[in-house]
């Protein structure tokens, strides 16, 4: 009988183990869909609240860095892969951004390297390696 109950315990354990994996996975994909539809609606102003919240307080966006993403739309948003661990809570992906200058219709496109990670307390994903920089070549 000991027996039993010890092994409904440890199934118990990784059953829940299990669930709070499965719900920051879930997490995680709700996160980066509405990263993505904000990118894709040019909404870089509300992009930066994705940002860890240490991050976007050591560099907030400057009037300079809105008035540059202000100059592009994007024109395609590509995920690729999606994301890949990069440790036990955090991921990595490597997104293809197309953007075109508002003033001269000139298109190319940049690779935005993310980095995310999972905070346990607030059970939320942020980013921390910044937004795209629109300025590479």
């Amino acid at each position: 009988m000991r027996r039993i109950l010890s092994i409904l315990a440890i199934a118990s354990m990784l059953l829940l183990a299990g669930c709070a994996s499965q719900k920051r996975s879930d997490t995680l994909t709700a996160t980066l869909n509405a990263y993505a539809n904000v990118l894709r609606w040019d909404d870089f102003q509300s992009a930066a609240m994705f940002l860890d919240p240490k991050i976007r307080a050591d560099h907030p966006l400057t009037a300079l860095d809105l008035a540059r993403y202000k100059q592009v739309k994007v024109s395609q948003y590509d995920e690729g892969n999606g994301p890949l661990p990069a440790g036990e809570n955090q991921v990595e992906q490597t997104v293809h951004i197309g953007l075109v200058n508002i003033n001269t219709q000139f298109e190319r496109s940049i690779v935005d390297h993310q980095t995310w990670r999972y905070d346990e307390a607030s059970k939320h994903w942020w980013l921390t390696s910044g937004l795209p920089d629109i300025t590479q070549q």
